[in-house]
């Protein structure tokens, strides 16, 4: 997949998991980076887990899909792991 493909894949599925997640987003930077995290961790556990081969393979349905689901995985750790925030 190429940068461009993942910066897009990041930026979709890192806003929705804001959205989704009781936020307003985190700016375009902080959403392509949580889209990111979210893309390589929902790949991992999608391959591993699962055995989908290639799930995040381009910009696609699946890719952002598999990605958004990461991101809301990542972001309910760090707020479960976050000292001094309130876990809503």
């Amino acid at each position: 997949m190429s940068i461009l493909a993942w910066i897009v894949v990041g930026l979709i599925a890192g806003w929705l998991a804001g959205m989704v997640m009781k936020g307003g987003g985190y700016g375009v930077v902080g959403d392509i980076i949580v889209g990111i995290i979210g893309a390589v961790i929902g790949g991992f556990l999608a391959t591993n887990l699962f055995g989908v081969p290639g799930a995040v393979s381009g910009i696609n349905l699946t890719s952002i899909v598999v990605a958004f689901l990461g991101a809301i995985l990542a972001i309910g750790i760090v707020r479960a792991i976050s000292p001094g925030r309130p876990s809503v």
